[in-house]
Formats: structure tokens, sequence, C-alpha cells
């Protein structure tokens, strides 16, 4: 016999499989998932949750695919935050604080309360990154973002109402795009693909089985 606990679904009382995840447990319970359950692995940050443990004061916050069940644990979860998303070209914008002054205004009015790093399912420090995207900082924005799912949990905390994934968004395609290193051998590589040098390989590995895909991935010559 497995070990089941009780879990609370938006109120409502279940018994599942202790050692189920809590998106797994939902649909033991019998939910089908059409919103909030996306690459199941922890990467998309669609299945934001918010949970109580019962006789525990504290809001939890984490991503449904990645944590196990509790006993006693009231679930609801988060599968959208209606987060504010600004329209720009990024071929025309530039790379400086202004830009951040005009598309997100908000972000100045950061009381730095830090509920929105207390709040993150990546455990980054999203205060840090808000500040240096404040100062135009963009390299160090995009750095302390990087592992960003987008969930929209620590927007959820803020009481100045910014939108933390967005913000960081546009802090790494600005880097990208403007002030991250030249990579000389990508653009010639990327040049060799669009004048048709590897068509004919490309062709010849389309036309391979699954067996032999992996056989030659498994013996491939990896660059040093």
């Amino acid at each position: 016999m497995e070990a089941m606990v009780n879990i609370y679904l938006f109120g409502k009382q279940y018994q599942v499989p202790e050692h189920l995840t809590i998106m797994c447990a939902m649909e033991y319970a019998g939910y089908q998932l059409v919103r909030g359950c996306g690459c199941r692995n922890g990467f998309c940050g669609a299945c934001a949750t918010i949970y109580r443990i019962k006789g525990d004061r504290e809001l939890k916050v984490c991503l449904a695919c990645q944590t196990k069940v509790e006993n006693d644990m009231y679930i609801a979860t988060l599968p959208f935050f209606p987060l504010i998303k600004q329209v720009y070209d990024i071929n025309t914008v530039s790379p400086s604080q202004q830009i951040m002054m005009q598309l997100y205004p908000e972000i100045y009015a950061c009381i730095g309360c830090n509920a929105c790093t207390k709040a993150c399912t990546q455990e980054l420090n999203v205060m840090q990154y808000i500040a240096y995207a404040q100062r135009g900082e963009f390299e160090k924005c995009a750095e302390e973002s990087f592992d960003c799912v987008m969930c929209g949990v620590c927007s959820s905390r803020c009481p100045a109402g910014i939108s933390h994934p967005q913000v960081a968004m546009l802090a790494r395609r600005l880097y990208g795009k403007y002030l991250a290193p030249k990579s000389q051998h990508l653009e010639d590589r990327v040049q060799e693909i669009k004048d048709g040098t590897f068509n004919e390989l490309l062709e010849a590995l389309m036309g391979k089985s699954v067996e032999e895909m992996q056989e030659l991935y498994n013996n491939r010559d990896i660059e040093k």
C-alpha cells in the first residue's frame, strides 16, 4: 500500500500518494491540466503555485512540477499572472537608462521590500537585478536574471506593481543585441549556413534512422 497524504486543492480535500509532485497530485485527483502545465521539468515557469502547510502562517511559492506534496498542504496554482508587457522594436531602441524610464517607469517606485526576491521560485536576487535595471547596468541585470523562468510570482508580491520578468527580458535583449562581445566564429558559421554550405550534410542526416543518429551522436567529435 502506498503512503497517502491529505492535500487541499483550491480548498477541496484529496488523498494522494506522498511521492507525487503537486502537478502529478492534481492529475491524480482528477484535474485535467490545460493551463499551468508546460515543460513539466522546471524550465518554462507555467506552473507557478502558492501553498501553505496547516498550522504554519508562512505562505510559500514553488513550481508545481518540482515540488512534492506534504501532508495538510493547502494549494492554489497561478497559471497566469498579468504582467505589464510593453511593445518595442529592439532594432530601434538604445541600451540606455532612458529606455527603462520610458518603458518600465514603475521600477523607480521600488520600495526595497525584497518581497520579490523572497517569492522567487528560482531563488534569484530579483530586487538586485531591478536595481541594476534602474541604473542602466544591463549586463549585470542580464547575468543576475539569467535563470528567470518568467513565472510571475515575484510580481504578484510587489506593492509597486513592477513586472520584474519583463524588465529582465528587456535587459537581456539589450545586452545581447548591443553590448555582448561579438563572436566572429559564430557569425562565420551562421553565414555558412545561409550560403548553403551544409545543405548536403543536413539532407543526409535527415535521411538517417534514429539508431544511426544515436550512433553518430555517441561517437561525435567534441570541440575542446
